[in-house]
């Protein structure tokens, strides 16, 4: 056994018994050679396994329900006001809108679904629509888990999303606290911080993630890892830039198949009971090797992201038949 097995097995034997790795350990997952990449998924699907049941995924969908507009300049973000790209603006959809997108959450066979606004915060106003559409949903009967993003939510509001029925929040903080201001400059890395602590306190679910591809660096990347470790967060989504002309970052670097599939083991080994979902930029970024990242993680994202299409629904069925995988089907009440 050499120096890497060595090393990846010493860390599979910490995270499968939730033991914290440090910063340079994690570090060194991700500088791994890439020969080692199989050995290093084979070791983090068995941490998945230790905590989550085995061989189930969950699908989860979303609708873009305000587009556009956002006083906030997110370098990697089509719908900032700050930059010219070709996306839809409009206000908050209607309760009608809202409930379809859920009905048609079922259709792809999603387990979750969740309702996103563009903007720092959504007005009082908004979260009582919000929050009448999840209570008419939750009439409804539809067998999907309703979730909410709506940016720096205040306690109140938090309150009475929970009211409504919605089991979780997602506000991500995208990167770390060193390299958030590289591509954020109107609101501060600490509000989005105390936003999830503040969704935790509520007694709601946590939904945080990151985009990667952006420009940051290994440390940038371990970094926001151990913060979620830190805050405890329920659920990370895993992004990959998906550069769009007229942002910012229309030519930033992005991120390879493999150092993905590197980022990726590296999240479930720092975070082993957190659920890791594959959402914006898997299909283009991943390709070939979208199946070894289903492996180590619990979740998709299906029918599309907020201003990009997304893959077509029947490659990821057949994804799942192809690994042996069966679409968790529990819902929460």
């Amino acid at each position: 056994m050499d120096r890497y097995e060595s090393l990846v097995i010493d860390l599979y034997q910490k995270a499968s018994e939730n033991v914290p790795l440090t910063k340079e350990e994690a570090l060194a997952l991700l500088r791994i050679p890439d020969d080692y990449v199989p050995f290093l998924v084979h070791f983090a699907q068995k941490i998945k396994k230790k905590f989550f049941p085995e061989g189930e995924i969950e699908f989860c969908s979303i609708i873009n329900a305000k587009s556009g507009a956002c006083p906030e300049d997110c370098k990697f973000c089509a719908q900032s006001k700050f930059y010219k790209t070709p996306i839809n603006v409009y206000n908050l959809v209607p309760e009608e809108e809202i409930i379809e997108g859920a009905y048609r959450g079922v259709e792809f066979g999603a387990n979750r679904y969740c309702v996103v606004l563009a903007g720092k915060q959504a007005t009082p106003e908004e979260v009582d629509k919000i929050a009448q559409a999840v209570s008419k949903v939750k009439e409804e009967g539809l067998p999907i888990n309703v979730c909410v993003s709506a940016g720096t939510l205040d306690r109140e509001s938090l309150q009475k999303l929970k009211e409504a029925g919605v089991k979780r929040v997602n506000h991500n903080l995208e990167a770390s606290r060193n390299f958030f201001p590289k591509i954020v400059t109107t609101h501060r890395w600490e509000d989005r911080y105390e936003t999830i602590k503040r969704i935790k306190e509520v007694g709601l679910s946590t939904c945080s993630g990151g985009i990667f591809g952006m420009g940051e660096e290994d440390e940038d990347r371990v970094d926001l890892a151990l913060t979620y470790r830190e805050l405890e967060v329920d659920s990370i989504p895993l992004n990959f830039l998906m550069p769009i002309p007229g942002t910012p970052l229309e030519r930033a670097p992005g991120i390879k198949p493999l150092e993905a599939l590197k980022v990726i083991a590296m999240f479930r080994f720092t975070n082993p009971k957190a659920e890791l979902r594959l959402c914006g930029g898997r299909e283009q970024n991943l390709r070939d090797f979208h199946g070894m990242a289903a492996l180590m993680t619990n979740a998709m994202m299906v029918g599309g992201y907020l201003t990009r299409a997304g893959r077509d629904i029947k490659k990821d069925y057949q994804l799942l038949e192809d690994l042996g995988l069966k679409r968790k089907e529990k819902v929460l009440r």
